[in-house]
């Protein structure tokens, strides 16, 4: 069994695959040790990938090393199944690649947009024939709920939660809208400019906010919330000698 461990900027997500096939999967808002050993108490685990965007991982990673006999973790020098096309691979946040390595592997051959609508919105983009030709960066939906209200004098802090009309009928339901409205605009406008230059492309949307963006799109797309986590069981498969 495969362990796969991705800790985000909000959430530490673990889930066991085996075979290829994910038989379970917890998140955690923060690092605690006797709840991950209560999780994987009946799992038998061969292999483990270690991916992080966090600063700070000597605990976690120490723990997961010592028990788990094939440890890997994720780094811009892991071999993949598909190729960089990045100017600095070294900069490249690790769930992008993840992202379009899961993709890949759900409709391999085609070209792929992985939208992840997270802390931050990402946009990446793989061809048909498995390079990543690259991707944006853009603020996500909370970044931007909290900047209108930390850089102006009056604007409250309103929640993602609640009405989303096509126009605000007051303050609250004005940021509301612009801002998921606004993100939902921008993704259609991906979606729209890209299929022109990539002609089949699929589109994935994933991240913690998805599932709210997903119904106000015009474009048909498949929400998957861990194709991140997928991607990485692909790539444990390339750096562990682990068996498919």
């Amino acid at each position: 069994m495969n362990l796969i461990i991705d800790r985000g900027n909000t959430t530490i997500k673990l889930a066991v695959f085996d075979a290829g096939r994910m038989e379970a999967f917890a998140s955690f808002d923060r690092w605690e040790e006797r709840e991950v050993t209560e999780f994987l108490a009946d799992y038998p685990l061969d292999a483990c990938i270690y991916s992080s965007v966090a600063c700070q991982d000597d605990e976690p990673v120490s723990f997961f090393r010592h028990r788990i006999p094939r440890f890997h973790r994720f780094s811009s020098e892991s071999r993949l199944p598909v190729q960089i096309g990045y100017r600095t691979p070294e900069t490249l946040g690790l769930d992008r690649i993840a992202g379009v390595v899961g993709a890949a592997g759900e409709k391999p051959g085609v070209p792929v947009l992985v939208v992840d609508a997270g802390t931050a919105v990402t946009y990446d983009v793989l061809t048909g024939d498995g390079l990543f030709v690259g991707g944006n960066i853009a603020p996500g939906l909370q970044m931007r709920l909290q900047a209108l209200h930390s850089f102006t004098a009056r604007l409250p802090r309103v929640s993602a939660e609640g009405e989303v009309p096509l126009l605000g009928y007051d303050t609250e339901t004005a940021i509301r809208a612009g801002v998921v409205q606004g993100i939902c605009h921008e993704i259609d406008g991906y979606v729209r400019e890209l299929s022109g230059k990539y002609p089949g492309l699929l589109v994935f949307l994933t991240g913690g906010d998805a599932f709210l963006f997903a119904e106000r799109l015009k474009t048909p797309i498949f929400v998957d919330k861990n194709i991140v986590i997928k991607g990485l069981n692909r790539i444990l498969y390339c750096n562990c000698n682990v068996k498919k």
